[in-house]
């Protein structure tokens, strides 16, 4: 059984030209010589992200919420009952009568208070979902979304097939795609310009709502000792 291959770093052998019985280790990248392919703007229609549930934070304060409505309920109907109040709310009673609110423990229980709530508001103002990439709504009521992982996949497999291209590196961001590929021969400026040419095509053809920048950079490969 063969184990999946990594996207962030593939590796195709081809044969190597050699130049006087050593092989050329020229260090210099070409990714100044060109500017990104451009890609095609499709007048389709925008599509936004995909909203993620937040199932793990909701589930977790619901818990919390539960869990300390239901001991307080559970106190306040025992002191109803004339059973004397829980240690830990006569505790706490006594502490907040005690301290002033310009306590230090009084200012640090606020703040992570406070940032909790702000990080829950977030949560739910905010879509998530980062590693889904909206696709392009072609037909109306459809939605679909592409893995950033997938299509880091499906650069890279494009970028192996340029010739002259030993291996490469596809980091897909949500606004830029970075190519990072070695080459053991031909010129760095042709790979750079062939690289530039598939990866524009390709990242067309992926679809998304709102195609990613391209940047690409081309080195030869270190010398090793």
């Amino acid at each position: 059984m063969t184990e999946p291959q990594d996207p962030e770093s593939s590796t195709r052998r081809l044969p190597t030209v050699e130049h006087g019985g050593a092989l050329a280790l020229d260090q210099s990248a070409s990714a100044a010589s060109y500017d990104p392919a451009p890609v095609k703007e499709h007048g389709g229609g925008g599509a936004g992200r995909f909203w993620s549930a937040r199932r793990i934070p909701a589930g977790l304060l619901a818990l919390v919420l539960l869990g300390g409505l239901g001991l307080l309920l559970y106190d306040v109907a025992a002191v109803r009952a004339d059973h004397p109040a829980m240690r830990w709310r006569r505790w706490l009673a006594d502490e907040l009568a005690r301290r002033p609110l310009d306590n230090v423990w009084v200012l640090v229980g606020a703040a992570a208070a406070a940032a909790i709530g702000l990080w829950l508001v977030v949560l739910a103002a905010t879509p998530g979902l980062r590693d889904v990439l909206p696709m392009r709504r072609d037909r109306p009521g459809v939605r679909a979304g592409l893995d950033r992982t997938a299509a880091a996949l499906v650069l890279r497999d494009r970028s192996v097939e340029v010739a002259g291209v030993q291996s490469v590196r596809v980091r897909m961001g949500r606004g830029k795609v970075t190519v990072r590929a070695v080459s053991h021969f031909r010129e760095l400026d042709d790979v750079r310009a062939d690289l530039d040419t598939v990866l524009g095509t390709g990242i067309e053809e992926l679809g998304l709502a709102k195609p990613p920048g391209l940047s690409v950079h081309v080195r030869r490969p270190t010398r090793k000792g």
